[in-house]
């Protein structure tokens, strides 16, 4: 089942719009998630909840709440995604989606809010298709003259591709194609991995003329059994695997082939997670050699664990060191290095990483007279940032990215994979 009724409220619970597709809800319901929002912070009121027979689902953004009210058994995953494309609609039609930019769009926001759910179900999402007929009052002050093409419903609202419209054409057919993986890691100070979890996506750019059918072809473990074939590369194994709706579900079901007509410009094609034990891409070894009651000094050893090829660019290394320390003093062979006293921490930079490269710093801070009872808490994990082109940890390939339109063209795939990380930590000794 759909949303019956979508409100939107500001940070004291107060409604600003609200709009009602099939009434089957009283107004009075909305009173019962004000009184929860006064009584619990953010932080404590759980994002859905269910009152005797209708369901709350609720999202936040800059000081506004944009909350569904339904009736039954809602697909809640459904109203949350939805929900969630609102918010990124309106910060594309309003620039900045706050409470002021929704007042003063309020007929814009109807007209989406009526274009894009019918009877509490979701039709039409895509911004650049809405964008087509349902124009900002930014957008109307440019136009010299309403022309009749200006109010023409695009032909992508009735047709079974809605994320793409007709006639799109470039003089450069490309397609710029993104493996991007972020590597979620917690160390010990011994150097175990307590727990590690790849999380990757697939960005893609598509500068393609007409209705291009695009197929790729990845290094999925899967996809070489269920045709019998053999690789002598790596095999993949992809878990929780999301696609873009522009992707055909039972194809990939089928033969694991990923078929799809894609959006015009910048979208996300596809996410997934590997949850693999990889060792750390570059670890970092703290030693604190002094501790008396006046001074502190480390050594912070850092190695990158990675193919000499490969190189980490705008590598981050955050060490914790006490609240009340001062006068700091750094040596590095490389990098700068400079004390946050709003962190409680040192921030090591070093532009370039090499793969199999190791560097080292030394650190002395002095302390005040004055001892504050809670020095000896500072023992957080160290934190790492980094960024490596041309390498994936997970060892993801695109083996091909076929083009076909009808008009016969030829176009240009290009593929480049990126490594970040994401809550990388290692925990300090």
């Amino acid at each position: 089942l759909g949303c019956s009724v979508i409100y939107f409220l500001d940070y004291r619970g107060k409604v600003l719009l609200f709009r009602d597709y099939r009434g089957d809800i009283s107004s009075t319901e909305i009173n019962k998630f004000q009184r929860r929002l006064l009584e619990l912070e953010d932080s404590l009121s759980k994002p859905v909840f269910k009152i005797k027979d209708i369901t709350h689902c609720w999202v936040s953004k800059n000081n506004l709440y944009i909350v569904a009210l339904c009736k039954g058994q809602p697909n809640v995953m459904m109203v949350f995604y939805f929900l969630h494309k609102l918010v990124n609609l309106f910060t594309d039609y309003f620039t900045d989606f706050n409470e002021e930019s929704l007042k003063d769009n309020f007929v814009i926001t109807y007209e989406l809010l009526d274009e894009m759910m019918d009877h509490g179900y979701p039709q039409l999402t895509e911004t650049s298709v809405l964008k087509e007929f349902i124009k900002s009052e930014a957008l109307r002050t440019t136009l010299k003259e309403d022309k009749l093409t200006d109010v023409m419903v695009p032909t992508a609202v009735s047709n079974i591709v809605s994320w793409r419209p007709d006639g799109i054409k470039y003089k450069k057919n490309e397609i710029f194609l993104d493996a991007i993986e972020e590597l979620n890691m917690l160390c010990s100070s011994t150097g175990n991995v307590l727990s590690s979890e790849i999380l990757g996506s697939v960005q893609c750019n598509s500068m393609l003329s007409g209705m291009p059918e695009l197929k790729l072809g990845l290094n999925d473990k899967q996809a070489f059994e269920i045709k019998g074939k053999t690789s002598r590369g790596k095999l993949i194994e992809l878990e929780d695997i999301k696609f873009h709706q522009c992707v055909r579900l039972a194809q990939f079901d089928r033969d694991r082939t990923i078929s799809f007509i894609p959006p015009d410009k910048k979208f996300e094609l596809m996410t997934y997670r590997l949850n693999t034990r990889v060792k750390p891409l570059i670890w970092v070894e703290c030693t604190i050699e002094s501790h008396t009651k006046s001074k502190i000094e480390y050594m912070v050893k850092a190695k990158a664990q990675f193919k000499s090829k490969s190189i980490a660019n705008n590598v981050e290394i955050y060490v914790p060191v006490p609240c009340d320390v001062d006068s700091p003093n750094f040596k590095t062979n490389t990098g700068t290095v400079e004390y946050l006293p709003e962190e409680d921490c040192m921030h090591w930079t070093i532009k370039q990483f090499a793969g199999r490269k190791e560097f080292l710093m030394r650190a002395s801070f002095g302390f005040p007279s004055v001892e504050q009872n809670d020095r000896e808490k500072f023992k957080n994990a160290i934190r790492v940032k980094y960024e490596i082109p041309y390498f994936t940890v997970s060892g993801i390939q695109v083996r091909y990215l076929k083009i076909v339109d009808k008009s016969g063209y030829k176009g240009l795939p290009w593929v480049r994979y990126i490594t970040k990380n994401g809550q990388y930590q290692i925990r300090m000794s």
